[in-house]
């Protein structure tokens, strides 16, 4: 019986150690984290309608290397990008939205098309 007791006690005190062990490790940042953030700038080309400037884009982290993309500009959908590297370059991953961040040349400047408007936007 003691045996008994003595394994399941040393059973629960590991069980409860092992969560408070797993949140004290950080994540490893990704593609996402390094995007996210707010950006301004303008509609420079929109198949749909005309430019519009000072519009603000917000890129958050939704899962590791997808972010959503949303617009205070109406014309602009929120839409959620997966996104890869190439090179010096993130971009988005595949689908009909384009997303570039060209780290070598500009690391703030974040182009997008996204639903036939295109945008030039910088990080603030």
């Amino acid at each position: 019986m003691r045996y008994f007791l003595s394994l399941l006690f040393a059973t629960c005190a590991a069980t409860m150690a092992a969560p408070a062990d797993a949140q004290q490790m950080p994540r490893k940042a990704d593609l996402a984290d390094e995007a996210s953030g707010t950006y301004e700038g303008s509609v420079v080309a929109d198949t749909r309608g005309g430019s519009q400037s000072s519009v603000v884009i917000t890129v958050r982290r939704v899962s590791k290397n997808v972010v959503e993309v949303s617009s205070d500009y109406a014309r602009v959908p929120t839409v959620n990008i997966a996104l890869t590297r190439a090179s010096d370059a993130i971009l988005n991953a595949s689908g009909h939205d384009n997303f570039l961040i060209q780290q070598g040349r500009d690391p703030k400047r974040l182009d997008l098309s996204i639903d036939g408007a295109t945008l030039i936007v910088h990080k603030q």
